[in-house]
This record gives C-alpha cells, structure tokens and sequence, in this order.
C-alpha cells in the first residue's frame, strides 16, 4: 500500500499556547513549533505546561528537522524540554534563533543543537519534505508561514499572523501565497485566534501615534509595558522617547533579553545614549524619563507586578506617573491585570491602557484578513489551529463560507491522527497528546492527583491526626494530636477540636477490640469518622491525614 501523509497536531487546539504539529510521511517526520502553555487557576504552583513529547521519543529515528514560525513563548518554549529528549537540527528565521539560542544556554543545551538560521525565500529539504519559507506579518520580527511539500501534496501552515500593508518589515507575501493556490494546496493549517474579530486587525503605525499622543505634553515620568517580544512596539516607544527628548531605561530580565537579541540582530535601531541605567532615573527629571517594563499580563514575578506592590528594588512610583499598557489580556489573565491596575490607580499613577485608547494592535488576523488567506490559497482541505474550541468552530464556518466543503474541514483534537491521500483525508486513530507539568525543577512529576490534592488543600485544607501506639499491644501511649492547617483557626475551635480527638480515639479503640493492628485499617477508621462527623457538623471536607507511630 503506498504511504499517506499523517498531520498530527500535539499541541494548540482546543486551546491558547502549546502550539505543535507534526507531519509524518513513511519513514520521515518533521514537527512545526513546539511552544508551552500556561497555567490555569486550578494548576496549583505549576509554572509552565508543555506537550507530551513521548510520540516524538517513540519516533525519534524518523525526525528529520524542527521549523519554527517565530519566537513567541506559545511557539518556541518547550524547545528546551523537547531537545532533552530528541534531537534535530531546528530550523528559523534570525529573530527566533536568537530567542531559542537564549532558552538552549539556560538549559545547557546550547552546543547540542544544532540551530540553522534561514530568510523567506529559504526553501529547505528534510527528508522527504520541503519546507518554504513565507513571509507574514506578525507581533515579532522574523514571522513566518511554511510551504511544506509533500509527496501527496502541498501543505501551508500560517502560524500566526495579520495582513498589514503599512508594515515596517514588508506585507505578508500574498503574492507567493497567491502563486501556491494556484498550483494547489492539498490542505492550509490557519491561525483562528483572532475569527471572532470582524473587519481587518490595526496596524502597528496606528499605535505608534497613539503613542505620540501619550507623550505629547506629558511632563511627568512615563512607564510603558508591551509584550517583551514586541520589537515593534519598543521600536516605537524608543523612536517616540527620543523624539520628546526623553532617556530610556529598561526593568524586566525578558525585556533586557529581548532587546539585547534585537539589536545584536539590527532589528532595533537605538539612537546613541537614548537607554540609561535604571539606576540613573532617580537623577533624571520626570519629564526625561520613559521605563520600558515587563508586566503587561500581570505576571507575579513582573516588574510592574513589583513596581504596583513596593517591592522593586529600584523604582518606587510616585502619583502622577503615567503608566501605558501597551497589551491586551491574554485570555485568562483578565483577573491579573485587573489587579494590577486597580493597585496602580490606588497609588495616584494614572493609567492609561488599551480599553480607552487605541494602545495595541493585535498580531493576529481578523475575519476579512482570514477570508482573504482562503480566497488566495483555496485548499483542497481546511484544518483550524490555534484556537479553542469556539475559535475553531466559528474558522470551519468562515472556510465553508469562502468555498471549502463541510466535508472537507476537520476539527481536530490533540492527539488525533489524520491521514491524508492526494485526494482523501481520513481520521484515523491517536497518540499521546496530554499536557505535561513544570513545577520548579520538575517536570512531569506533578500529575492529575497532585493537583487534585492541591485544589482539596487549597479550598477546604487539612487536618494530621497523630498518635503513638503500643508496639505490645496496640493500646494509646500518647495522643491522638490534632494538627490543622488552613481548615479552622484553633484558637476559637477548642471545643471543635477535643470532639475530633473524641471521635478518633474512639475509632483506635474500636480497632483494638477487634484485635486490628493493620496501620492502614486504622488510619481508614480515623479518616472515615472523622471526615463523616466534619461533613455533618461543618459541611467542609479537608484533607485528613492520620499519622500512627508504634512505640
């Protein structure tokens, strides 16, 4: 039977981040991106999710090569964690090379793997495939979209992008896309983070006037904060500075990264003695100074984060300061911003941020940019990635629209494997495909039950039950002790408390009647009493933790 193309996405649907796809023909696979997620609300201390590579490590003889669209954290960040496991040369553009590059020497990966730095136009072999390099428009330099030729077909994957004409670093090449539609396309892969959006996304000139604006008259100290990554918005911001005359300083290791790679790579263009040490701000006047800062999300670890709570080291705000947040939320970080700036306005700053002024552009497509990637590519097949699950749905409905068949789109799932002819695609099974946990050094060790027992401690706490028990006969020495945490305040629970070391030692006891000196039958008598009776009296259920030490 001849070989089919199997595309197998391992990551970024039916969700924001964790961005992966691998396609597979015969004895050769190659992987789009490999980026991480972040945590939710229920993921107690868990810093980062990333795929689960084990698909990968099962096949790392058939991995010919990583292609990489661009050097967002959603596209590139599990890279070092997957390095650990496989290896292969990874392919992309300058600006996400040098990103990568950063993350492999953190890891102590940088001198085994082998990283290759291509242009658009670059068109590249790997094993059975060749991958193109296509230029789009993006929130980072560097962007890209990939032609991936392939023995059934042609594949285009978008990865993220926007149509912007006014682009400082060009439009997106439509043209080529153009070209690749007429010579046919067996199936377009296409960013559906922005298809709730109608009309077209606004361009970064836009915000570099809004920018303008903010400056313009102002006489007090000025903090922005963008997405570090955004080369074009701190373009902008420095471009702006150095118009009114004013030093820039910078605040956020993300940030200092980011510009560092930038300008090694000419991607920023820095006008001699514009950044200054933070240290030098406190002997500059107000109306001289602009703080480019991390923190647009409401990162806990962020420097605005600090800067809103007291607790940075160098910057302490003062009322008047105008404080421009130059982002959107991403979706689940609404709370965090909130609280950040609420916190801002309670210290006299005035803040300035995108629900009233015109201070950021999305780099992601909107519907009629969407439409117009479908006009020009007109696939055989449509797959929606990027997105959750309403995002997908409402992509499948705006592909029909433009022409595409109902039965030719698929929603996928992580994990789900689809198969592909040059002229049928069919869903044919599955692979491991689950998110895996970084908590600290960690990773993978903290799974489904140690979250489950994080959110049971954090929402109804825990009680030790301990006890000494006679080793001759099984009788009480010392205790039963009651230890709480994050359950009651003992202090003004005395009575509580003597009622649950009633109930425990009266279920020790009844053990030792029956003549059970099984330490697990106890502890399950002393948990079931005791958890039966807190129910009952309290209507909380904490986590109950019996401790029997035999003496």
């Amino acid at each position: 039977m001849a070989e089919k193309l199997k595309i197998i996405p391992l990551g970024g649907l039916d969700e924001i981040g964790k961005n992966i796809t691998v396609l597979e023909y015969g004895r050769d696979m190659i992987v789009v991106d490999c980026g991480l997620g972040f945590p939710d609300e229920e993921m107690y201390g868990v810093d980062l999710v990333i795929p689960d590579f084990s698909y990968l490590v099962a096949n790392a003889k058939k991995l010919r090569g990583m292609f990489v669209t661009h050097g967002h954290e959603d596209h590139i960040g599990s890279i070092p964690y997957c390095m650990q496991q496989v290896s292969c040369p990874i392919h992309a553009t300058a600006m996400a090379n040098g990103l990568i590059r950063l993350k492999l020497e953190e890891h102590r990966l940088a001198d085994k793997v082998k990283l290759v730095t291509h242009k658009p136009g670059d068109v590249v072999r790997a094993g059975c495939f060749s991958v193109e390099f296509i230029h789009v428009n993006h929130s980072i330099a560097d962007a890209v979209a990939f032609a991936i030729k392939t023995p059934v077909g042609t594949v285009i994957m978008t990865g993220d992008f926007k149509i912007d004409p006014t682009a400082k670093d060009g439009m997106i090449d439509l043209a080529r896309l153009g070209e690749l539609g007429n010579q046919g396309v067996l199936a377009l892969l296409c960013d559906s983070t922005n298809v709730e959006r109608s009309g077209y996304s606004q361009s970064e000139r836009m915000v570099a006037e809004s920018l303008d604006r903010q400056f313009k008259n102002c006489d007090q100290r000025i903090i922005v904060t963008t997405f570090a990554s955004n080369m074009m918005r701190i373009q902008a911001v420095l471009a702006t500075a150095h118009r009114y005359g004013r030093k820039v300083a910078v605040t956020g290791r993300s940030m200092e990264n980011m510009l560092k790679v930038a300008q090694e790579l000419g991607y920023l263009k820095v006008p001699s003695g514009l950044i200054v040490d933070l240290a030098a701000v406190k002997s500059l006047p107000k109306n001289k100074v602009v703080i480019v800062s991390t923190g647009s999300q409401g990162e806990n670890m962020s420097a605005l984060y600090r800067m809103a709570f007291s607790t940075h080291r160098q910057i302490e705000l003062q009322p008047g300061d105008r404080i421009i947040i130059s982002a959107s939320a991403i979706p689940g970080n609404e709370k965090a911003i909130s609280r950040i700036i609420n916190e801002l306005y309670r210290k006299g700053t005035e803040v300035v941020y995108e629900k009233s002024e015109g201070l950021h552009a999305s780099g992601h497509a909107s519907q009629e940019e969407l439409k117009i990637i479908h006009g020009l590519v007109k696939p055989r097949f449509f797959i929606p990635v990027h997105g959750e699950q309403r995002h997908l749905q409402i992509h499948s409905k705006l592909a029909q629209l433009m022409g595409t068949p109902a039965r030719n789109v698929r929603i996928l799932e992580n994990g789900n494997v689809l198969e592909f002819t040059g002229k049928t695609c069919k869903l044919t099974g599955s692979v491991p495909a689950g998110k895996v946990f970084v908590d600290g050094s960690g990773v993978g060790d903290v799974g489904s039950v140690v979250l489950r027992d994080r959110k049971h401690l954090a929402q109804d706490g825990m009680l030790v039950v301990y006890v000494n028990l006679s080793s001759q006969d099984g009788s009480i020495l010392t205790g039963p002790e009651i230890i709480t945490r994050g359950f009651v305040y003992v202090k003004e629970s005395e009575a509580l408390m003597e009622e649950l070391r009633t109930i425990a030692q009266e279920a020790i006891e009844r053990c030792q009647r029956k003549r059970v000196r099984d330490w697990s039958t106890i502890k399950s008598a002393i948990k079931n009493d005791l958890s039966g009776y807190l129910f009952k009296t309290t209507k909380r259920n904490p986590m109950i933790l019996p401790i029997i030490m035999e003496v």
